[in-house]
């Protein structure tokens, strides 16, 4: 299971989220390759949630690189991403379906207009757990709306979606709500 820290933050602050997560997993958390204020980010956008297709492209590909040394083609990974590693996931799953177990996008958006397919139907059977805060101030309304559709209707994902009362951060609830998710994905009468 990799761990996606937010844009400006780095892997040390996303690996916590484990110790509310189930045990069994490898947990890894991945540092973002690109310099981002105190932390770092996995691209460069054109505003919040916005990834720049060039610069998307760019860091999937390196991370897949390290990935197949990771997690060698054939094991499937699951993502757990929050804010700017919310996007990142996204555009992982959105670009290779197949190679992983499902992503958590953790209070953040798919990376729509970034070069990645959302077509209807992309991720079909696919599962994903959504959360979002009704008071997020951060990614922009229209970016939440727009993922909250796609990933409930559109995509073909089998989606686990949940609204929390706050803003831009992961409460308690929501990582409880992960990591039941987590077990019902890793149920062997779920898998494939």
């Amino acid at each position: 299971m990799v761990l996606l820290h937010g844009r400006g933050s780095r892997e040390t602050d996303i690996i916590a989220l484990a110790e509310y997560l189930p045990a069994g997993p490898i947990y890894a958390a991945v540092w973002a390759p690109l310099a981002e204020g105190r932390g770092f980010g996995w691209f460069a956008n054109r505003g919040i949630g916005r990834p720049l297709t060039e610069s998307l492209t760019e860091t999937m590909a390196w991370f897949n690189g390290w990935l197949e040394s990771a997690a060698p083609a054939g094991r499937k990974v699951l993502l757990v991403g929050f804010s700017g590693g919310a996007a990142f996931a996204g555009g992982l799953t959105l670009n290779d379906p197949e190679r992983f177990a499902g992503a958590a996008i953790l209070y953040g958006t798919m990376p729509f207009n970034a070069g990645v397919p959302t077509t209807p139907g992309r991720l079909q059977g696919v599962p994903i757990f959504v959360t979002h805060g009704d008071t997020d101030s951060v990614i922009p309304a229209e970016l939440l709306e727009s993922t909250w559709n796609y990933l409930t209707d559109e995509s073909g994902a089998q989606t686990t979606a949940v609204r929390s009362p706050g803003g831009h951060s992961i409460r308690q609830a929501d990582a409880t709500a992960l990591a039941r998710w987590i077990e019902d994905v890793q149920d062997p009468k779920n898998l494939p």
